[in-house]
């Protein structure tokens, strides 16, 4: 009996055992879970019993594991540091593995901000206006990669110092009105060393359709010219697309410029130094015809084609030592007072009203020193009627023709030696 009564007792334990574990199960349902690793085999709760009696219970999913994200690269240009930047040079901000979040390119100094363009792909800017010459900026970029964290990069740099910025001029200016025989003349503030290519870069058009030549007198002036001249009330644009050319050691041209120039009527002189005679045409025209005095055996004036230049003076004073006269020469006429004085050379040919010891001799003979003495009605009529870019055409002198620069004496080269570098 005694192993009877034992065996009810160890049954009974059972019993309160799995009552004491499906309690565990009900509270919090910990039991079902961990008790399998020690409860004896048959006695646990089925899967039908975890349902009845446990309230339905949801474990989150695991997330899935996801590539870290690859932080987002930025590449500035210039470096930071850069000096002599070229202002239309690359200016760029290019994002790898992201896209452009911020981006701002000011004036150091003035914090003026400037313009700017996001790529279609938004992983690149630059700006859209040239930047300034001899100025400080500070590049500031922000961008963003795929996870949304942020990266930032910063570049300072300077533009092409004063010292090396090269301007140019051209003569006739803009909305000019000259004469048909007037080259166009650009001068240039640095020398040019890359010649061919400032050439390229200045495109000219006639409305006539006239193709023309550039020739390089110096490093610093060039000009312009077709094979005749242009034909009247023509006109000609030129276009310099120069800004950021480098001109040749370092020297960055720091403009586009654009003239747009009339060419009016065709107006000669020919003037004959055997005859002398003035005839004027206008337009093939024979216009005027004045008495006149050219330069005299010692001093003959100059052959050939010169161009009048726009320096007209109403009343001037001619000094014999600024053609290298001294007292005691031959031929020095210490210094005379003449009216409408209308300039042909640099050195000093003018057409100009005779002195009055002259009068008597227009006509006649030749007095001057190489300029062309007319009547007051002659030199007015020629003061108010003729002017830069008009041309007169010397016969019956025995002199040269001026040199090239001394005035505009180009038309005295023929067009197939003019080009030249």
């Amino acid at each position: 009996m005694a192993e009877f009564g034992e065996t009810k007792k160890t049954r009974k334990g059972w019993k309160i055992a799995l009552i004491s574990l499906v309690t565990l199960g009900i509270v919090g349902g910990i039991g079902v879970i961990t008790a399998p690793s020690w409860m004896p085999d048959g006695l646990l709760p089925t899967s039908s019993q975890t349902k009845s009696t446990s309230p339905q219970t949801t474990t989150p999913a695991t997330p899935e594991p996801t590539a870290a994200a690859i932080p987002a690269k930025i590449a500035l240009t210039p470096a930071t540091g850069t000096e002599f930047v070229n202002p239309v040079g690359e200016i760029t901000a290019v994002i790898s593995n992201g896209t452009v979040s911020h981006a701002v390119l000011k004036e150091s100094e003035t914090g003026a901000v400037l313009d700017g363009e996001l790529s279609v792909g938004k992983d690149s800017w630059k700006p859209t206006t040239p930047l300034k010459f001899n100025t400080a900026y500070t590049f500031d970029v922000t961008a963003v990669d795929t996870e949304g964290f942020k990266s930032n990069q910063v570049s300072t740099f300077t533009t092409v110092p004063a010292t090396h910025e090269a301007d140019a001029v051209m003569f006739p200016n803009d909305g000019d009105t000259v004469g048909v025989a007037q080259p166009l003349q650009f001068v240039f503030s640095e020398p040019v060393v890359n010649k061919e290519a400032v050439e390229q870069a200045i495109k000219i058009t006639t409305s006539a359709g006239q193709q023309g030549s550039f020739r390089w007198y110096s490093d610093t002036l060039v000009r312009y010219r077709a094979a005749d001249f242009w034909p009247a009330n023509s006109t000609i644009n030129v276009d310099m697309q120069l800004l950021g050319m480098d001109l040749g050691n370092g020297m960055i041209a720091n403009f586009n410029k654009t003239y747009n120039v009339n060419i009016g009527n065709k107006t000669v002189m020919e003037a004959d130094a055997g005859a002398h005679v003035v005839n004027i045409y206008v337009n093939d025209v024979l216009t005027k015809t004045f008495p006149a005095t050219l330069g005299d055996e010692a001093f003959p004036s100059a052959s050939g084609y010169m161009v009048l230049t726009n320096d007209k003076q109403r009343y001037a004073t001619f000094k014999a030592a600024s053609i290298g006269l001294k007292p005691g020469d031959p031929g020095d006429y210490g210094s005379v007072d003449v009216e409408y004085a209308t300039r042909l050379s640099y050195s000093g040919i003018f057409i100009h009203q005779a002195t009055p010891s002259a009068m008597p001799y227009l006509g006649a003979a030749n007095l001057s020193h190489g300029c062309i003495g007319l009547s007051a009605e002659g030199a007015g009529w020629v003061f108010e009627n003729m002017g830069a870019g008009d041309l007169v055409h010397t016969v019956n002198t025995p002199n040269e023709t001026i040199a090239p620069t001394d005035g505009f004496g180009d038309w005295n080269i023929p067009y197939e030696q003019y080009a030249s570098r």
